[in-house]
């Protein structure tokens, strides 16, 4: 870090010397927006108009020519994102960063995302369409690498550009796959409370399914004549440090023409994941004569995971299915490196890696695989003790057609179609939203699901009483959760528990029914939905359930313990209609006595270490509501008093007296300076910026932003007890798609569409998200040419 610091002070000196030499480097370092350039391989000239805010509209005379060009065009705005994401999965940070990333590179080495890559590709079929359009996307990001220029953050951390393989694209989905994943975060750390605590201390917590929250209802397509028109806090952290996307959450609802103003389907979706500069999608538009598509991309992924046209709209929220499972594996009395397996004993696999690490001597380390998976003991913080502990992820596990599927997504042209690819997506888990102009709606639950004698429990490490490898059978989609133009009339996700059409539930780590009540309440309530009104509800920011909370909690404050200031704010929080805006101090008031009340109920029993991991886990949100519900629990005695037996009104009283003391403290004695813009701000962060020099060029923001925790303008943040919500995940993209006007349909970025720090669209969109604001996704050729700011050309190369 105090190498890069320095290269960073001299890099920023050397660009200030004079106005001329500053001016060159910026013009050699900036994305090329107009002008001509050759692309080998391409079979006729390709046109890139440049809208307004840097979305490249690329029309060209087949999809080869028009992937390949997405490919430079991607690359030279988000080059340096690419070169990241594809480092993850196969382990080499450490190239980049050094060793204090080298424990996150061992975690994913154990995980085998590199050697499923491999494999993956070593099958592929080069004839596939898939695979060839796939090359050419390579194609044009490689050519960048040779020609372009190389972008700043290679220079400061010292690493060459190399070209990229379709690894590196598999190694991109195995990272995301994974950071979709909750069990890595809660399984351990639920069997190590229970080991401490014992059972009955789990049995307050939110471990099963509760049928009285508001869940996804399923519904089985009619006949077409009858309808009508973590693993450990260690690796989040380091990652969260990188300023990498770590996929949490997200959005969306499809509105059927009957419920609508104008008689169209509305399409809405907001994937919440974790803030970052660059933002994580980028946005291009392709034409050829055969295909259009509006797409939504990841770094060095050539499909768009979001995306729609004239015809149909599709995206994307997160399953929260459970498709990791952890082993304890029983070792030889004798022999320790052999476990016992249904077919006796077998020797662990032993895996040898090696890690460079920049600035230092190769690192080589071994771990061990069962036939479950790798052996996470000294792998993982959150796995303790000595007796083996195996990890089962169901993406290394498969054959692997995410790609195929994510092909057929963007190439389907009707809902039958685009049903058809789905089956291909095995992990991670999706909520597939679906809508189009011929009146139909759609959800589907995606992921390979299954059904065994452990799978109604596996929030804890299991006994090796099955073998995972082969259940007692795998689910067919048709038993996955679904919803196709169901007589509710919308099709909505929100994360929350899908009901079952398998005769069995679906275990995962389900976020509370705050956003889904919210939804529910306000499509259910509306017949006449326009695109304005849909606007205003993906930035709505008004909780469905925090009020009934303060309530349940108020009615325990030993009233006689406040002071009529006290008792002022209190009765405000009682009013509170849920509102998170910037002038209220309800929510700041009320985050701060929920972080008290969680820290008095949990921290004595679980200790600092356990008690933040849980803080980090979907089952502490679920946990919420419930426990300011209950009359009693094992939970609210703090064990640290030996000689007292504390109740849930002196813990409630307590939280409260805790949270206004600090309140007073750390912004102003009068309640009335408490508004949330104080506390609630969004700084989109970029690696490079974590040197302090260089934070202003790299990092976006701070902004003050309205919206918190689970509601639908959802801006989440750490509880960490400093009193400030830093805002870390929310809406990546905020699109609102209407088939009557399909043509001026509506979308935002976080911040900009290039990941180049030179780059006029750098943060050209940061203040319009912040305020709740959209611009036009642009499908009209003509408007595209007519309000283009500039033209790239692409030419054949000359043989």
């Amino acid at each position: 870090m105090k190498r890069l610091r320095k290269i960073g002070i001299i890099v920023l000196v050397i660009l200030g010397v004079t106005a001329v030499f500053a001016g060159i480097s910026i013009n050699n370092l900036s994305p090329s927006y107009k002008g001509q350039k050759t692309l080998s391989k391409l079979s006729k000239e390709t046109n890139v108009y440049y809208d307004p805010y840097g979305i490249p509209h690329i029309y060209a005379a087949n999809e080869e020519d028009a992937f390949r060009t997405l490919g430079y065009v991607h690359a030279q705005d988000r080059l340096w994102q690419m070169e990241l994401l594809r480092r993850i999965g196969s382990g080499r940070l450490s190239e980049v960063f050094g060793g204090k990333m080298l424990d996150t590179d061992k975690f994913f080495l154990s995980l085998g995302i590199d050697e499923a890559s491999k494999e993956t590709v070593a099958v592929l079929d080069p004839n596939n369409p898939t695979v060839q359009l796939s090359q050419a996307y390579l194609d044009g990001i490689n050519q960048f690498i040779a020609e372009g220029p190389t972008p700043i953050e290679f220079y400061l951390t010292g690493i060459d550009k190399v070209p990229f393989q379709l690894e590196d694209m598999f190694n991109t989905v195995g990272y995301m796959a994974f950071s979709f994943a909750m069990a890595h975060k809660t399984d351990p750390l639920l069997t190590n409370m229970k080991d401490k605590l014992g059972a009955a201390y789990l049995e307050d917590l939110e471990l099963d399914v509760d049928p009285n929250t508001v869940w996804i209802r399923n519904h089985r397509e009619a006949p077409k004549e009858a309808l009508g028109n973590s693993i450990t806090a260690s690796v989040s952290k380091a990652l969260g440090a990188l300023s990498l996307p770590l996929f949490e959450g997200s959005n969306s609802w499809v509105i059927a023409p009957e419920k609508t103003k104008n008689g169209k389907v509305i399409f809405a979706n907001d994937p919440h994941i974790g803030f970052s500069q660059p933002a994580v999608w980028y946005e291009a538009h392709i034409s050829t004569p055969t295909f259009e598509k509006y797409g939504y991309y990841m770094a060095g992924i050539p499909y768009p995971l979001l995306g729609h046209d004239h015809n149909l709209a599709y995206g994307l929220t997160m399953f929260e299915n459970d498709d990791i499972d952890f082993f304890y594996e029983e070792t030889h009395p004798t022999e320790k490196e052999k476990y016992s397996t249904k077919d006796g004993w077998s020797s662990f696999e032993k895996v040898n890696k090696t890690i460079k690490i920049k600035d230092s001597t190769d690192y080589i380390f071994t771990y061990r695989k069962s036939v479950h998976g790798p052996i996470m003991n000294g792998i993982a913080d959150q796995v303790k003790g000595e007796r083996p502990i195996a990890m089962w992820w169901m993406y290394t596990q498969h054959k692997n057609e995410v790609m195929d599927a994510l092909y057929g997504m963007s190439h389907a042209t009707n809902k039958e179609e685009f049903q058809e690819a789905l089956p291909k997506i095995h992990a991670p888990g999706l909520n597939i939203m679906y809508g189009d102009a011929e009146g139909n709606v759609a959800w589907w639950a995606t992921a390979k699901l299954y059904k065994d004698a452990n799978s109604a429990r596996t929030k804890f490490i299991l006994q090796d009483t099955s073998n995972l490898k082969a259940p007692e059978r795998y689910l067919d989609f048709s038993e996955n959760p679904k919803a196709i133009n169901p007589p509710w009339k919308y099709v909505y996700s929100a994360n929350n528990q899908p009901d079952s059409i398998a005769g069995m539930q679906y275990p995962g780590y389900y976020l509370p029914e705050n956003r889904a009540k919210r939804i529910v309440n306000l499509l259910d309530a509306k017949n006449d939905w326009s695109k304005e009104d849909v606007k205003g509800m993906i930035n709505d920011v008004v909780s469905a359930v925090n009020p009934s909370i303060v309530g349940h909690l108020e009615a325990y404050i030993i009233k006689n313990d406040l002071s009529d200031a006290q008792i002022s704010v209190l009765h405000r929080l009682r009013d509170w209609k849920g509102e998170n805006n910037l002038d209220n101090i309800e929510p700041t008031v009320y985050h701060r006595w929920i972080y008290f009340f969680l820290k008095n109920t949990f921290a004595d029993e679980l200790g600092e270490e356990m008690f933040n991991q849980f803080l980090a886990t979907h089952l502490l949100k679920r946990t919420i509501a419930p426990m300011a519900a209950k009359k009693e629990s094992i939970w609210w005695d703090n064990i640290e008093t030996k000689e007292v037996v504390e109740t849930k009104a002196q813990m409630v009283t307590l939280a409260f007296l805790q949270a206004y003391a600090s309140l007073e403290k750390d912004l102003d004695p009068d309640s009335e300076g408490w508004t949330w813009d104080k506390v609630h701000t969004l700084e989109h962060p970029h690696p490079i910026g974590q040197v302090a020099t260089l934070r202003s060029l790299f990092n976006v923001g701070p902004f003050p932003v309205a919206g918190t925790r689970e509601v639908i303008n959802n801006l989440a943040f750490n509880y960490d007890g400093d009193g400030r919500y830093n805002v870390t995940a929310g809406p990546s993209t905020r699109r609102v798609i209407d088939f009557s006007d399909i043509e001026n349909s509506m979308g935002i970025l976080p911040t900009g569409q290039s990941g180049n720090p030179f780059s006029e669209h750098y943060d050209d969109q940061a203040e319009m998200y912040v305020k709740g604001e959209f611009r036009k996704m642009l499908l009209n050729e003509r408007e595209i040419k007519d309000t283009s700011k500039s033209l790239l050309t692409f030419k054949p190369t000359e043989e």
